[in-house]
């Protein structure tokens, strides 16, 4: 079944504060990410995951983390979004659980992120540096 298909990609990251340090390479996140899979295929969304270590972000926040973390789906025009412009507000940052919300925001509601142009004329305040 071809269906759509979403790419999650993790920038390097450089941990200015090592509160923020979470191990986005460890064995919680890779059986995250592959219940998460395993979740979506069912609807015929297949997710992958890329690192990215050429681009790297300094993580002296939560919301570096975010910025750190890119959902791109070219079915729906979504390029590179960071996970915190795609969620908003982290509820309880909790990466894991970010990822996974903004992953399914764009599986099943992509027409409720604001688009890329939107990005360079409001800041949503996330950290992506717009």
């Amino acid at each position: 079944m071809t269906g759509k298909k979403l790419l999650v990609t993790f920038f390097g990251q450089n941990h200015v504060r090592p509160d923020w340090k979470i191990d986005t390479d460890g064995e919680a996140f890779a059986c995250y990410f592959a219940g998460l899979q395993g979740e979506l295929e069912r609807f015929g969304i297949d997710i992958a995951r890329v690192d990215n270590p050429s681009v790297t972000i300094n993580v002296n926040s939560y919301a570096d983390l975010l910025n750190s973390v890119r959902i791109s789906s070219p079915a729906d025009g979504i390029t590179s979004q960071c996970v915190g412009h795609i969620i908003g507000k982290s509820e309880n940052l909790d990466l894991l659980e970010d990822i996974g919300r903004a992953v399914k925001r764009v599986a099943f509601a992509p027409e409720t992120i604001a688009p890329e142009e939107h990005n360079r004329r409001v800041c949503h305040n996330c950290g992506c540096g717009c």
